[in-house]
């Protein structure tokens, strides 16, 4: 009898201890669901893709130059003037060549397949050189047939991928060359120094693998788009804030970096803001500023100074930055391309918007804007990896 009375007092505490946990789970799921619905709208991002309606300022035009891509990124004009896309979803670059000059392309040619999720792509000194999840890859075209014949890869170090799992590259005029990595996390301190941090190599020309690592910058959570000015030779970066801080902080940024600088995180966020659990009296003064700053949560990703000549002459010399959109706002900011009016490399004037009409009324996205790009013809190419469509904007005649 007594056994018998222990056994099913302890069938009752397993039942009762089973009936927490689960209590405990629900609770915890009904406070994450209450939480992020605050905080998150991914409305933009789950919605079907379509060819967007975009708007424009008077005197522009838009069309599809190239669709059937899968997830296009950063883009890159080559020397033979035609426009190369990392289409990173298909793992390869390919070449968008417009022979006969009509806005659309009239392939889309292969140059090298097999690269793990290409990100962008540089042309340097006769050679392509690819940023992949885990380094850098140069291809090389020997016989000009338009197909990388041989793939070296220069260093597969830049591992595991992380949060941020996009690497991006660039060649300083000094010929050394630059990779940016983002943080693996929302916001923590490192281990490898070389995450949230732009690093520099030796030139890579006629070399089999990278030497001469160094850190060029840190505090920069995800910088995930770099140009280098044409004629100051800065280098330009755009920078991704932290999430969960609030619909409208900290703010997006663009930073025109120096070596061994310092911008912030994880303790400051775009130059003025303490971060709630990693920041420390100070922590923002010995922060970097940045040049220009922008709605928090707009995730600006490529970013291309307009060199052109078939613009009109108030766009010359003028920034453009392509707003990926948000997923952790309650009302959903960004898709779409804004201007910086530029005097050299100073802003004269706000951020104002370009090309809009990717995110519509209900908050559904017909696309996602990556790069922006200026092509051999002036037109402004725009890589929209959720329809996997490469958008021309053209001034009319």
């Amino acid at each position: 009898m007594n056994d018998a009375w222990r056994f099913l007092m302890q069938r009752k505490r397993l039942w009762y201890g089973l009936l927490g946990i689960v209590g405990i789970f629900l609770v915890t799921a009904v406070i994450l669901y209450f939480y992020a619905r605050q905080r998150v709208n991914i409305a933009p991002l789950v919605s079907d893709a379509e060819v967007a309606d975009i708007n424009l300022p008077d005197g522009f035009a838009i069309q599809i130059f190239a669709e059937g891509l899968r997830g296009p990124r950063f883009m890159a004009v080559g020397p033979d003037d035609v426009l190369y896309v990392a289409d990173r979803g298909n793992d390869r670059i390919v070449a968008l060549p417009d022979a006969d000059s009509d806005g659309r392309a009239d392939e889309i040619r292969v140059l090298a397949d097999g690269l793990n999720n290409p990100h962008n792509m540089v042309y340097h000194e006769g050679s392509w050189y690819v940023a992949v999840t885990e380094g850098v890859v140069r291809l090389e075209d020997e016989d000009g047939d338009g197909t990388a014949d041989s793939q070296t890869t220069l260093i597969d170090t830049y591992l595991p991928p992380g949060q941020h799992s996009s690497r991006t590259i660039a060649f300083l005029p000094d010929g050394r060359l630059l990779i940016s990595a983002g943080s693996t996390c929302n916001v923590c301190e490192e281990e490898d120094p070389r995450r949230a941090a732009i690093t520099s190599y030796d030139s890579p020309v006629g070399q089999d693998q990278l030497t001469g690592e160094q850190i060029y910058a840190t505090g920069l959570r995800n910088a995930v788009g770099l140009a280098i000015h044409p004629e100051t030779g800065q280098l330009w970066v755009t920078n991704n804030g932290r999430d969960l801080m609030g619909d409208d902080t900290p703010p997006e940024t663009v930073y025109i970096v120096e070596e061994g600088g310092d911008y912030g995180w994880p303790s400051c966020h775009s130059g003025t803001v303490l971060d709630p659990e990693f920041g420390f009296a100070g922590a923002c003064e010995a922060a970097g500023q940045p040049v220009v700053s922008m709605q928090a949560h707009s995730a600006p990703l490529g970013l291309t100074f307009y060199a052109g000549d078939a613009f009109p002459a108030e766009y010359q010399g003028d920034l453009f930055i392509a707003f990926h959109g948000s997923w952790n706002r309650r009302v959903p900011t960004g898709y779409k391309i804004v201007r910086v009016p530029l005097d050299g490399s100073s802003p004269i004037g706000p951020v104002e918007d370009f090309a809009t009409g990717w995110l519509n009324s209900d908050y559904s996205s017909d696309g996602r804007p990556v790069d922006v790009t200026v092509g051999a013809d002036g037109a402004l190419y725009v890589s929209d990896d959720k329809g996997g469509f490469i958008y021309r904007i053209y001034a009319e005649p």
